[in-house]
């Protein structure tokens, strides 16, 4: 269970990014409750990315504040990120890599040391079912066993806030829905989730939405509270109305090229750990010698 402290587990106060003259993100404030299962919606472009980017600690704002697990992202990023986990539709696994292997490396860079490490990978293995998977390569796992072992390496060091970008696409139906079964286990055991979907099913299970639309927060509230709003029968119909919007306002729904709205690109797990912070932590029992191509050096403490 994480180790949860008070006050709301995300807050942004007119979180601003811009590039150039153009801004990505405009005076986000939005707060969100420890164990909530929070969905932030919108079409490509609307500023999701960029906001992630600002809450994980990846991109200084340039100009509000926010803070994630009671730490403020500009004055201590390396602190968010050591509270928080991260899991994107890339998955974000070494797939030279055993099972075990990949849950012994996260394990490592989040900071578990010995006996602890142990127990926690064992617990996953059994929890998750790996058992008769450990030793089998990432690389050939099935969409929905790999998803499984990403969502696993995210929380190897029980997070305080999960963050979750799309990471059910391109997955089979089945594996998508036991997926949203430890999602909410999660939850309950106090996780925070901020989820990013385009399935409008995924979006129905949040507790609360959020929508974006070319950089501006435009809703917050409950499905019913949101349809109602905008005057739809469902969320689809507010995500396919927002959509048509931003098309139009973009030209046909193509960026210009330099246009600071576009996504800034995915998150890899990687990125959530400066070299200092990696090397303080990576420890894998046998690395083949593909792995040399890691942004992470090998030290062992």
């Amino acid at each position: 269970m994480p180790n949860v402290a008070n006050g709301p587990a995300v807050r942004a106060e007119r979180l601003t990014k811009s590039f150039g003259s153009l801004v990505a993100v405009e005076r986000l404030d939005l707060t969100i409750d420890r164990g909530e299962v929070f969905g932030l919606l919108g079409p490509n472009g609307s500023g999701k990315t960029t906001t992630i980017r600002m809450l994980c600690g990846l991109m200084e704002p340039t100009s509000g504040r926010a803070q994630v697990a009671s730490v403020d992202v500009t004055d201590d990023p390396e602190g968010v990120r050591r509270r928080i986990g991260y899991m994107s539709q890339k998955f974000g696994l070494y797939d030279d890599l055993t099972v075990e292997e990949n849950l012994r490396f996260y394990a490592s860079v989040y900071g578990l040391r010995g006996s602890a490490r142990a127990k926690r990978i064992a617990d996953q293995l059994r929890d998750l079912g790996f058992g008769e998977r450990r030793n089998q390569l990432a690389g050939e796992l099935s969409g929905g066993w790999k998803q499984r072992l990403a969502l696993a390496c995210a929380t190897s060091h029980e997070p305080e806030v999960l963050f979750l970008d799309e990471p059910t696409a391109g997955v089979d139906p089945a594996s998508r829905r036991l997926f949203w079964d430890w999602i909410y286990q999660l939850a309950k055991g106090g996780t925070t989730i901020l989820v990013t979907t385009h399935y409008m099913d995924e979006a129905a299970r949040c507790t609360r939405l959020a929508f974006l639309s070319r950089g501006h927060l435009i809703a917050v509230g409950t499905q019913d509270e949101i349809t109602r709003q905008f005057g739809k029968e469902s969320i689809e119909d507010v995500f396919i109305e927002l959509q048509k919007r931003d098309e139009g306002a973009a030209g046909g729904g193509k960026d210009k090229p330099g246009d600071g709205r576009r996504e800034t690109g995915d998150v890899t797990l990687g990125m959530l750990f400066s070299r200092s912070e990696a090397s303080r932590g990576f420890c894998v029992s046998r690395l083949p010698s593909p792995v040399s191509r890691f942004p992470i050096p090998d030290s062992r403490p």
